[in-house]
C-alpha cells in the first residue's frame, strides 16, 4: 500500500540515487560535506542547520558560529539544495513594534511554512538557553516573536499545521551546560506566544544504548498516513566521548503526544570522515527534511562533526517500514 504523504510536490528535490550495493535505508550524498568551514567572512563553521523550498528553490537559515566563538543564524539561498550561498550578515531581528531584539547567541535552528508565514525556532539565551521564536513572509524582514519557554530549553521544533486549532511545539527541557539528560515534550499554544498544555512524548532509552543518555527532536514533522513522522537525534557517551546517532518514530495524527512506533536502531550514525572527525567529532545532527509525496524521495539535511552540513537520501516507505518493524 502507497503511504500518502500530505506535503506539497517538491519535484525538484536534491537527490541521488542509491549507491550500488548500498543496502542502508538511508544513504550519503557524494556531494557532501555541501557547507563548511568559513562559509562567510566573519564565520569559521556552518553546521545544524534548516531548509526548506521556497519559490523554484531553497532557503536556508544556517547556523554559523562565528570567530568571536558565538554562533549567529545567517540566511542562504539555492537553485538545487547543494549549492549554497549565505548572507554576510547575519539575520537582524526586530520586534513586533519594529523595534530591535538582538540576539547575544542563536543556533540549531528549525524551519516551517505554516500557512503564509515562515516560522524559525532556535536556541537562544534569556538567562540561559531557551527556544526563540521568529517569523518572515520574504526572508527579508525578520520579526522575532516572545520567547517560547523559560530556561532551560533546546531543541525547538514547531508543526508544519495546526492540530485541533493549536499550534503546537516539541522540546526538550535541559540545563544550563551540556544537558547529560532529555526527554522530549510536547506544548500548544493558541497564538504562538502564550505556550502550555505540556505532555511527555518519549525519552532516552536504557536498552537502546545509542540513545541512553538523551534525545532530541531533529527536523520538522512529516504528516503522511501512517503518523507524523519524526526524526530525532540520540545521544550515548562512549570512553571517547559523546556520539550522536539519529532514529525516527510515528507519532498519532491527531495527539501527537502519543507514540505508535520507534525505531530500535538508529537510522543513521558517524561513519564518513567529515562525521567523526571535526569540532566535535561523531555527531550527526539532523535538522531540516525534504519529501517530494509524487516520488517517494527523501532528502535529510544534517550537521556533520559541528563543522559541516551534509545530505542524506533515502525512500519514505522504506524509512516507515524502518520504525515499524524495527521497534
Amino acid at each position: 500500500m502507497r503511504i500518502e504523504v500530505f506535503h506539497d510536490p517538491l519535484d525538484n528535490i536534491p537527490w541521488e540515487e542509491r549507491p550500488a550495493g548500498c543496502t542502508s535505508v538511508l544513504w550519503r550524498s557524494s556531494k557532501n560535506p555541501i557547507l563548511g568551514r568559513n562559509p562567510v567572512r566573519n564565520g569559521s563553521r556552518v553546521f545544524n542547520s534548516a531548509v526548506t523550498n521556497f519559490k523554484s528553490g531553497f532557503v536556508g537559515v544556517f547556523r554559523v558560529d562565528h570567530k568571536d566563538g558565538r554562533p549567529q543564524l545567517h540566511v542562504g539561498f539555492s537553485e538545487d539544495g547543494f549549492n549554497w550561498k549565505l548572507r554576510e550578515e547575519d539575520i537582524e531581528w526586530v520586534s513586533e513594534s519594529g523595534k530591535p531584539f538582538p540576539t547575544f547567541y542563536a543556533y540549531d535552528p528549525r524551519l516551517v511554512r505554516i500557512e503564509d508565514t515562515y516560522y524559525i525556532t532556535f536556541c537562544t539565551d534569556d538567562h540561559g538557553p531557551t527556544i526563540g521564536v521568529g517569523m518572515t513572509k520574504d526572508f527579508e524582514r525578520f520579526t522575532r516573536l516572545p520567547n517560547a519557554f523559560v530556561p532551560f530549553n533546546r531543541n525547538g521544533v514547531l508543526f508544519p499545521k495546526k492540530i485541533n486549532g493549536k499550534y503546537l511545539m516539541l522540546n526538550r527541557p535541559s540545563d544550563m551546560g551540556h544537558t547529560p539528560f532529555g526527554d522530549i515534550f510536547l506544548s500548544e499554544s493558541d497564538d504562538m506566544i502564550h505556550w502550555g498544555n505540556h505532555r511527555w512524548v518519549m525519552g532516552r532509552s536504557s536498552h537502546n544504548w545509542w540513545e541512553n543518555l538523551k534525545i532530541g527532536t531533529g527536523p520538522v514533522p512529516l504528516q503522511t498516513s501512517e503518523g507524523w513522522l519524526l526524526i530525532y537525534h540520540g545521544v550515548t557517551l562512549t570512553c571517547n566521548g559523546y556520539v550522536y546517532s539519529f532514529g525516527g518514530a510515528l507519532l498519532d495524527l491527531k495527539d501527537p503526544s502519543k507514540v505508535l512506533y520507534r525505531c530500535k536502531d538508529y537510522l543513521m550514525t558517524p561513519e564518513a570522515d567529515y562525521e567523526t572527525c571535526g569540532f566535535v567529532p561523531n555527531v550527526v545532527f539532523p535538522c531540516a527534511l525534504l519529501c517530494d509525496p509524487s516520488t517517494n524521495r527523501v532528502a535529510i539535511y544534517y550537521g556533520a562533526a559541528d563543522t559541516h552540513v551534509a545530505v542524506a537520501f533515502g525512500y519514505l516507505d522504506e524509512i516507515i517500514d524502518y520504525v515499524k518493524g524495527n521497534h
